[in-house]
């Protein structure tokens, strides 16, 4: 699918670490370079014609964000410099001064450093209590098994609406319509779920949201958060600075501007967040569904390959994202990544910041396969040869 459009290929590589980060087609660089060559001022800070230009860009960006992800106004989305940066955002800005002692944060055992540390942090700090929704057999989360867990006493729940090992299609919206009808907020990380599939989020009703830019074939450094106008505007900033403040003519006379400026401090990643808009176009032209459908049929096809290999142990054979993890029998992830690498394949191994999985899976590590747009039965093909032979991998490791 448009793979002359990705410059990364040109080098003969096969790419199956898009969970990680995407490559980029050349709208994108373009996009950076012409920024840099062209129109290089500030954001919101000049009242000359480039810094207009600027200005322009980098709204319009923010308004096909909020076209793609159908937010209510272009006022909930929020730049950053990632989804890791947009959930620390949300937890301390907004839940740091919510939450109380004793009040109680759902999340799973599955969860991205990004959604567990942050909240660890508010254990330390505010004495909040963190629980877990037990998974199913497949490793998923269920509504039924969610109810087991809440209590009075819970705030908030807060999960990837894709996991990044497991792969699995959280019931977000079912999730968000149980929570709201006992006053609970629900926290999405979208990282590995806007970049493949159509996202709504006034039918999905989360509250809050983050996704990163450069697992969407965008720039590094940009991030989204996500909220809804009501629960932003109680958000406190984490960052203060230039470009939010109205005024500031005494320790107790600051005036801050109002969303987005107020929790956009500092001289943004104008180029990456620009470009970002590139990105966004391009995912438009084929399609989300288009993208989500692709990735299944590889997924399929990869695994209905990777099924009858007997030395091949797969974690997550029941998905619907384009994430396969597995292991070979005997042999160390890391080892089977780098006798992948010598044939210019390219995975990811061990515990992809996961590292409480290891509780549910029974294994530390895995090597893990994730789809994209321009992936291929071929490359698949090529993979699958080189897993059949295990005497082959543990001749060439040593």
């Amino acid at each position: 699918m448009n793979r002359e459009d990705f410059p990364m290929l040109k080098q003969d590589i096969i790419y199956f670490d898009n969970g990680a980060t995407t490559l980029k087609p050349y709208c994108v660089i373009e996009k950076t370079t012409d920024y840099y060559e062209n129109y290089s001022a500030n954001a919101h800070r000049g009242d000359y014609d480039i810094s207009y230009k600027v200005d322009m860009e980098y709204e319009n960006t923010r308004d096909l964000v909020k076209k793609f992800i159908n937010a209510k106004e272009k006022e909930e989305v929020i730049f950053t410099s990632g989804a890791t940066d947009s959930l620390n955002k949300i937890i301390f800005g907004f839940f740091g001064e919510y939450l109380e002692s004793g009040d109680e944060v759902i999340l799973t055992i599955s969860e991205h450093a990004s959604n567990v540390i942050p909240w660890f942090k508010l254990v330390s700090d505010l004495g909040i209590v963190v629980k877990y929704i037990p998974l199913d057999d497949n490793l998923y989360v269920t509504l039924d098994n969610l109810k087991k867990v809440v209590t009075d006493k819970t705030k908030v729940i807060s999960l990837a609406h894709i996991t990044n090992v497991v792969g699995d299609v959280r019931p977000i919206k079912e999730i968000c319509k149980y929570a709201h009808e006992l006053d609970i907020f629900v926290v999405v990380d979208g990282a590995q779920s806007v970049p493949h599939m159509k996202i709504d989020v006034q039918d999905l009703d989360c509250d809050f949201l983050a996704f990163s830019a450069h697992k969407m074939l965008g720039p590094t450094g940009v991030g989204v958060l996500y909220g809804k106008k009501e629960l932003l505007d109680e958000l406190k900033p984490t960052v203060y600075g230039g470009g939010m403040n109205e005024s500031f003519d005494s320790p107790t006379e600051v005036y801050l501007k109002e969303l987005p400026a107020r929790l956009e401090a500092g001289t943004p990643n104008i180029a990456g967040v620009i470009a970002f808009g590139e990105a966004i176009k391009y995912l438009n032209n084929i399609g989300m569904d288009n993208v989500l459908h692709h990735e299944q049929h590889l997924r399929k096809y990869l695994i209905d390959k990777l099924i009858k290999i007997p030395h091949i142990d797969i974690i997550n054979l029941e998905s619907d994202s384009g994430i396969v993890a597995f292991n070979v029998d005997g042999i160390f992830s890391q080892d089977v990544a780098y006798y992948l690498n010598k044939y210019n394949i390219c995975v990811r191994a061990g515990s992809h910041c996961a590292k409480n999985l290891k509780k549910g899976v029974g294994v530390t590590n895995t090597c893990r396969v994730s789809l994209y747009i321009y992936n291929t039965e071929e490359e698949i093909d090529n993979l699958v040869e080189l897993l059949k032979d295990k005497d082959k991998i543990l001749k060439e490791m040593l």
